[in-house]
């Protein structure tokens, strides 16, 4: 019984595991093999979390970039694809150093999500705080979801002669 694993660990383990495969799968597909510089440290792929807030309508979509400076980041919308794209770069001198672990990649990176129906990209506002930026714009109610009322009738149990 000592071998079990904590539910949380677990999933948070797969979570984690996730991310890092995507993150190595982009780098292959977006770097050309061709490049001198290892495929490995061609950059990063900034994880994504977006959704609807029905009560407040508006689309919220958080983007993770730890150790980015704002000015390097671009936000760009052309028909209902947003576009965010920018640069981590590492300002020490690192060729002759040995590293013990090597798990932060610095590096461009580039993200394009398909806006949901109803978001008017024409008014997005976009915040940078500690790391993580903050896209906000507001959703059409005509495509928020709606709930349909069902009208009950009487049934028809008996049938007049």
């Amino acid at each position: 019984m000592t071998n079990l694993v904590v539910r949380d660990n677990f999933v948070q383990d797969l979570l984690d595991f996730r991310r890092n495969f995507d993150q190595v799968f982009n780098r292959f597909l977006s770097s050309p093999l061709s490049h001198q510089e290892s495929w490995l440290a061609a950059g990063f792929t900034a994880p994504v979390e977006s959704f609807i807030d029905k009560d407040d309508r508006k689309f919220h979509c958080r983007i993770m970039v730890p150790g980015v400076d704002a000015k390097e980041i671009s936000i760009q919308i052309q028909a209902n694809t947003l576009m965010i794209s920018g640069e981590r770069s590492d300002a020490r001198e690192t060729d002759n150093q040995e590293f013990f672990h090597h798990e932060i990649t610095y590096g461009a990176f580039q993200r394009s999500l398909t806006l949901p129906v109803g978001v008017d990209g024409e008014k997005l506002i976009a915040e940078y705080r500690d790391g993580v930026l903050e896209i906000v714009a507001p959703v059409a109610s005509s495509a928020l979801p709606k709930k349909i009322d069902i009208k009950t009738l009487p049934s028809a149990r008996h049938a007049t002669a």
